[in-house]
């Protein structure tokens, strides 16, 4: 599971990396490496928005440490 997790984390960057380059400079990393919303660059968007709901629900049912 723990491999799973920072599969995730890492494509949880990736996108947050991809954003932060769309809102600063308009260039859309996936999008020239891929294709605009091309099949494999529709994939990564997918992989990267389950990683994100994956890791929050990971986090949310994490028991609290008091």
């Amino acid at each position: 599971m723990d491999k799973l997790k920072i599969l995730a984390l890492i494509l949880v960057i990736v996108g947050g990396l991809n954003w932060g380059l769309v809102g600063l400079f308009s260039f859309d990393l996936v999008a020239a490496i891929f294709g605009e919303m091309s099949f494999l660059s529709r994939v990564v968007y997918t992989l990267v928005g389950l990683s994100a709901v994956f890791l929050a629900i990971n986090y949310l049912a994490k028991p609290k440490e008091e």
